[in-house]
């Protein structure tokens, strides 16, 4: 199975993934780049400069397999606020 690397880029500044996932297929990799990119968000908040950023996922001879923008990520997020629970 092939090695994606997920790395991002914040503006000129790219944030290298030295290790990689081994995953079966590019679709794999955007599901699991957008969870990633999802909990970032979660996390640190969506600030201007993290809805700007792109997370490039590379294959082994770091051609870009795909490029997704952290904007595209928050499409369709549930409102969990409003949401009930019985």
């Amino acid at each position: 199975m092939p090695r994606y690397f997920f790395n991002t880029r914040i503006g000129d500044e790219l944030i290298s993934d030295p290790e990689g996932e081994i995953l079966r297929d590019p679709d794999r990799a955007w599901e699991m780049a957008r969870a990633m990119i999802r909990e970032l968000l979660r996390t640190e908040g969506a600030d201007a400069t993290l809805l700007n950023a792109v997370i490039e996922v590379t294959d082994d001879d770091g051609a870009i397999v795909l490029e997704f923008p952290f904007s595209e990520a928050i499409m369709g997020l549930p409102d969990t606020g409003s949401v009930t629970k019985h």
